[in-house]
């Protein structure tokens, strides 16, 4: 019988992620959608691990009460810019304050790093794992999260180019590169993605 991994997102994209990483041999994956979670989670953390902590306590306490046994998985991630103080940091997808407009954000981003010659970056994925299980006493409890991160350091450009990408990647260089995020196919930036270093880094805990 399969481990259920339940990933706390609704995202399908982001669940193939983990599938292909972590394997399906003997991971089972589903999505809040897949086990009829339908609760808001406010994300009001002061970082992206008090973000992931957030999602992933969130889903586990909704598991515990219906006495399912899983595993959570969920992560926060986003863009820092050492020249800004790590800005856009937590509010990547809504640092122009329209949550989810790219373009929008994108061209926030290279206004504040006008006349900046330094613009080193990095993406930043901090990934929270919790378990749900049953005592021998038949009461269910919720582990201490821990949190596994991941990041991609690179630089920003001085123009979006790409159109593969979403978010920030158009303007995106990781290191050894001359491409943006958004001019590579998925299979090469899932390689080195922020968030596949992450999981990558829970595999290794996890042995397998």
């Amino acid at each position: 019988m399969k481990h259920l991994f339940v990933i706390a997102t609704s995202s399908a994209g982001k669940i193939r992620d983990f599938a292909h990483i972590l394997g399906t041999d003997h991971y089972e994956f589903k999505t809040l959608k897949d086990i009829g979670f339908d609760g808001e989670i406010i994300e009001n953390g002061n970082s992206f691990a008090e973000n992931a902590i957030i999602k992933s306590d969130t889903t586990a306490r909704w598991l515990a009460a219906r006495n399912i046994e899983a595993t959570v998985l969920a992560d926060d991630s986003g863009l820092e810019v050492f020249a800004l103080n790590g800005e856009p940091g937590i509010y990547s997808a809504r640092y122009s304050g329209d949550h989810g407009n790219d373009n929008a954000n994108n061209d926030l981003l290279m206004q504040k790093l006008e006349g900046i010659e330094d613009r080193k970056a990095r993406y930043f994925c901090a990934l929270s794992y919790q378990t749900v299980s049953a005592g021998e006493d038949g009461k269910f409890t919720i582990s201490e999260p821990k949190i596994f991160e991941g990041e991609c350091r690179g630089s920003i450009n001085y123009a979006p180019v790409g159109d593969m990408g979403f978010g920030y990647d158009p303007l995106f260089v990781p290191d050894g590169e001359t491409r943006t995020f958004a001019q590579m196919e998925l299979e090469e930036k899932k390689r080195i993605s922020h968030r596949g270093n992450a999981i990558r880094a829970l595999k290794k805990a996890l042995g397998k």
